[in-house]
């Protein structure tokens, strides 16, 4: 046991402390020469504190602390700076130094005045007293530190190097440069159908035409030896020894001597042909809901940025859509989850039905879907789409033979007006979402309030659209077409108006977009087939005039298969001869289907109407299918008229589909026509006929009698 300091001290016959005469003879000397060691000389009791009588300058540099800091009376004492967990080993390691008279030599930890580990080594002995009594301990302490960690990195590394040797399934190979190998170990062997590796070195001596299936792998993997001296993850096809071919991935580096002459390449070899197997299976478990094999979280967020970049590029919006099934809780807690599965893959299915293939519907979780709607160039379309979303989710589900009716909730945000990045479009998304649960359920609701408003002036509108039908609201105008040589009037365009009791007169502009978006514009084309032919006979019977009636035919009801034997029905209840009547299709109809278009065209003619491209040059404009169309004539679209007298450009044009229309034996129109020299350079290049405020503006057909029994 550990004395006190006062009572190891002992004296000299005169009564002085011995140990401080043999200090006061030394410290000098001392002093000199461990100024030029890296390291702290002691001496110090051998008590519980280790109480120091003398610290050199090293002191500071090994410590953190001052000589001062560590000496007797001191702030610290070297006991409390040693690590907790050594403290009984350096104890007990001096103490076996002394009970067998022998220097000690330990190493050890200590904690610096910074908090840092540290490791030391201590050497040191005991000083004895003239009596042979153990007066106390000096030594030297060195950091070792640095000493430690490399043998701690050369240990590791060695039981690193040995587990591979002994436990690895890679095989691992030494090839020259020109493809044969130095050595190999089993895993390689076994890799390649060998029995041994003995057996894999005699066998496998070209390896750019033995191993890879491409013979250009092998030059390759040369080529970027020599360009970086290693090759990572570098995969490829082999044959194995019995003509299979699998897939491999290689690590390997180049070996070089001291003058930097390359020597072998040296690596591993893995076997991944089942994880190229599995490739296709793991991504899309990885990317896809479980239950509904809709794109997950993941893949969403990675749709989202790709769309996020295509709508930069394109100048377009994107639409992102929070869906939330309304009462799916319930259902499924009473139900249990076996029916609340199946609900959630009906609901998947009915939204991947009222989207377009290129957006996308994901599955995040619990009962909530996420709709990716991209490229979007109008408010009106994507109101279309959501209301097709409440009205397909609304609908009754039959499951176990029970009947099930679940709404949901909308929230959308659009990119750029609501955020242009991942994260803000979500929280935006599903922050409008709960404001459609809010405001009752079975809704949706924009982030950006204008939208929100945008989009009820729209609803309301296509509300009193259904109610128009329904209350004979619209009324056909007439505009007059006029022959540039004779002056007389050739034919009418009939143009619907809108007179609604809340709003007044409705601009076409206005409501014929939206009802484009939806069904209503077939009801609406087929009232104004009907009218315009009931009308036509009316004309002839006030004016004794037969007068040719267009009218305009949407894409929607262009590629109605119905369409033919509906226009032959209304004429024979009219009693319209068909070459009173002529259909104009606007170029842009023919887009997406162009030889569908013909059959078409060619299925109408042959019910001896009149057909006519309008808005010829601002649509498809291909020669090779106008050649094709069997078609009477091209209308000018007005905005080539406008600004004929001051834009060249405008008058070249005009002058180019003027000759194109009569070289295909083709009557041209010119739309828009306000002023007379807009009329006479027209009749100049050889246009057949004009529309537009010079002659006249559309006319009620009261209007119209009164004008065709006028005119001369």
């Amino acid at each position: 046991m550990a004395l006190s300091a006062k009572k190891q001290i002992q004296y000299n016959d005169d009564g002085s402390p011995f140990i401080r005469d043999w200090l006061n003879n030394r410290e000098h000397i001392l002093n000199s020469l461990l100024s030029n060691l890296d390291g702290m000389a002691y001496c110090c009791l051998l008590d519980a504190h280790w109480t120091m009588l003398y610290i050199s300058e090293g002191c500071f540099p090994l410590t953190g602390y001052r000589p001062e800091d560590l000496m007797q009376g001191g702030r610290i004492t070297f006991e409390e700076i040693t690590f907790k967990e050594d403290r009984k080993h350096v104890r007990d390691s001096v103490q076996a130094a002394i009970n067998a008279h022998r220097p000690f030599d330990i190493e050890y930890r200590i904690i610096n005045s910074a908090g840092e580990l540290r490791w030391v080594s201590e050497r040191g002995k005991s000083i004895l007293n003239p009596q042979g009594g153990i007066e106390a301990l000096e030594g030297f302490i060195q950091d070792i530190t640095s000493k430690k960690q490399s043998e701690q990195a050369i240990l590791e590394a060695e039981q690193r190097y040995r587990s591979i040797f002994e436990n690895t399934v890679e095989g691992i190979f030494q090839t020259t440069q020109d493809g044969h190998y130095l050595s190999a170990n089993p895993a390689l062997a076994k890799i390649y159908g060998f029995n041994s590796p003995d057996e894999l070195i005699s066998n496998l001596n070209d390896i750019e035409k033995q191993l890879y299936v491409d013979k250009n792998k092998r030059k390759e993997f040369s080529e970027l030896m020599q360009l970086r001296g290693r090759v990572t993850n570098f995969e490829s096809q082999v044959y194995r020894r019995d003509g299979n071919i699998i897939w491999i991935s290689e690590n390997a580096r180049s070996v070089k001597d001291q003058n930097g002459n390359l020597l072998y390449y040296e690596g591993t070899v893995e076997d991944i042909t089942e994880r190229k197997e599995n490739t296709a299976i793991i991504e899309y478990q990885a990317t896809h809901d479980d239950l509904t094999g809709l794109p997950n979280r993941a893949l969403l967020k990675d749709r989202l940025h790709q769309a996020i970049r295509n709508a930069e590029r394109s100048q377009s919006q994107l639409a992102v859509v929070f869906v939330d099934l309304d009462q799916f809780k319930d259902i499924n807690d009473s139900m249990g989850h076996h029916v609340g599965d199946q609900l959630l893959v009906t609901m998947a299915e009915r939204l991947s039905s009222c989207i377009r293939d290129s957006d996308t519907v994901a599955r995040p979780g619990g009962d909530e879907f996420v709709l990716l709607l991209s490229n979007l160039h109008s408010i009106d379309a994507l109101s279309h789409t959501l209301q097709r979303i409440l009205v397909t989710v609304a609908q009754p589900c039959h499951i176990d033979p029970r009947e099930f009716v679940v709404t949901c909730s909308l929230g959308i945000s659009m990119f750029p007006d609501d955020g242009k990045d991942i994260d803000t479009l979500l929280k935006h998304a599903d922050n409008a979402m709960y404001k459609a649960k809010q405001a009752g359920k079975n809704n949706f609701q924009f982030y950006t309030r204008e939208l929100n408003a945008m989009l009820l002036e729209r609803l309301e509108l296509e509300y009193h659209l259904r109610r128009a039908i329904k209350n004979d609201e619209f009324e056909l105008y007439y505009q007059p077409k006029m022959c540039l040589y004779s002056g007389r009037i050739t034919g009418l365009e009939a143009l619907i108006r809108w007179h609604s009791p809340l709003q007044g007169m409705v601009s076409p502009a206005k409501f014929i977009p939206i009802a484009e978006e939806s069904v209503l514009i077939e009801q609406i084309g087929e009232w104004v087939l009907e009218e315009a032919c009931r009308q036509s006979v009316y004309l002839h019977q006030q004016t004794g005039h037969v007068l040719p009636i267009s009218i305009n035919i949407s894409p929607r009801q262009f590629y109605n298969p119905h369409l033919p034997e509906m226009i032959e029905q209304v004429m024979a209840q009219s009693h319209l001869h068909p070459s009173c009547l002529e259909l104009e299709i606007t170029e842009g109809t023919l887009v997406s289907q162009p030889s569908k278009f013909t059959d078409i065209l060619k299925r109408l003619k042959s019910l001896g109407i009149r057909l006519a491209i309008d808005d010829f040059g601002t649509g498809y404009s291909s020669m090779s299918y106008l050649k094709s169309f069997p078609i009477d004539h091209l209308k000018i679209d007005q905005s080539f008229v406008r600004n004929l007298e001051e834009d060249t450009a405008d008058q070249a044009i005009l002058r180019a589909i003027v000759a194109l229309g009569k070289n295909l034996g083709l009557k041209v129109i010119a739309e828009g026509v306000e002023t007379e020299s807009q009329k006479n350079f027209l009749a100049a290049i050889g246009c057949d006929q004009i529309q537009g405020y010079l002659l006249s503006r559309p006319m009620s057909m009261k209007d119209l009698v009164e004008f065709i029994n006028a005119r001369p």
